[in-house]
């Protein structure tokens, strides 16, 4: 193998600097590669070399100027508007285990790095989210107050809807029926 690549690297280099190439061998039988006709007792065997096909690389083409940058003042986004769409506010939910569901519209679309945190009676409930539909279950009887606030991933609130207020009712042990 260590002969094959030296063979290569000698073709490489050889072609480079003549047209033909010579092979002798000498008197340990080791063939040798050369430019010249050796003064070995061994006849030369001149090898005529094809010509190498060649690619010219592309042209490189220089990138165009960057369009200087636009003196005008960019638009301000709009601020989110959150509303909850249910349940509406004063809303009873009558005898039962206390389960409802709540959604929201959110004005414009979300960003990226945006989510929905709902709140009962000011306590996250949950971790942020984006889907716009909480399925809240067991909730205790009484008026609770909810509200939903838009909240970025480092925790900073961007909007926070109009609190809707619910009443649970639920069966209480604490009373005997009469």
């Amino acid at each position: 193998m260590s002969r094959f690549l030296l063979l290569a690297l000698l073709l490489a280099s050889v072609h480079s600097t003549a047209d033909s190439i010579y092979r002798t061998t000498d008197a340990e039988g080791n063939v040798v590669f050369t430019d010249a006709p050796g003064a070995s007792t061994q006849p030369a065997e001149q090898i005529n070399l094809q010509r190498t096909n060649t690619v010219e690389p592309p042209q490189i083409t220089p990138l165009p100027d960057a369009p200087a940058a636009s003196v005008e003042p960019q638009e301000a986004e709009p601020p989110y508007v959150v509303k909850i769409t249910t349940p509406a506010d004063e809303t009873s939910f009558p005898m039962g285990p206390g389960n409802f569901s709540v959604s929201v519209s959110v004005t414009p679309a979300l960003k990226k790095y945006a989510g929905l945190q709902l709140f009962v009676d000011g306590v996250a409930w949950g971790v942020p989210q984006r889907d716009t539909m909480w399925d809240l279950i067991n909730v205790f009887r009484g008026q609770h107050d909810l509200t939903v606030a838009v909240v970025s991933n480092t925790g900073d609130t961007q909007a926070v809807s109009e609190p809707v207020r619910v009443y649970v009712h639920r069966p209480s042990t604490n009373f005997k029926n009469r």
